[in-house]
């Protein structure tokens, strides 16, 4: 729900992301190669599947980044209303509305 004192300056964390997938990018593929050079084929898998994590996780960011900023209401837009039960009943007569839990005795 928008409240209406949202930070005019907020910024999505995407380029951080970003350069961290890039840090991940160094360490899993140096992980990758020095532990198959090693002979430590099971390190060697590992690295490998957190270095094809880091590759997809990158181009979803990549992405993201690409899309640029999306439509987000400026100051001129008033908060949205909450929606009430009270609208609900109001609309249907036919319905009976309670306010609490029924006790049966």
């Amino acid at each position: 729900m928008r409240t209406g004192s949202e930070p005019i300056t907020a910024r999505s964390p995407l380029r951080m992301r970003f350069w961290l997938s890039v840090w991940g990018l160094i360490w899993t593929g140096a992980g990758t190669a020095i532990f198959a050079i090693t002979s430590h084929p099971g390190w060697a898998v590992l690295c490998g599947v957190l270095l094809l994590i880091v590759i997809v996780d990158m181009i979803q960011i990549v992405r993201h980044i690409r899309q640029g900023p999306h439509y987000q209401p400026g100051r001129e837009i008033p908060p949205y209303e909450p929606v009430h039960e009270d609208r609900r009943a109001r609309s249907d007569p036919g319905q009976p509305h309670h306010d609490g839990p029924r006790h049966t005795s």
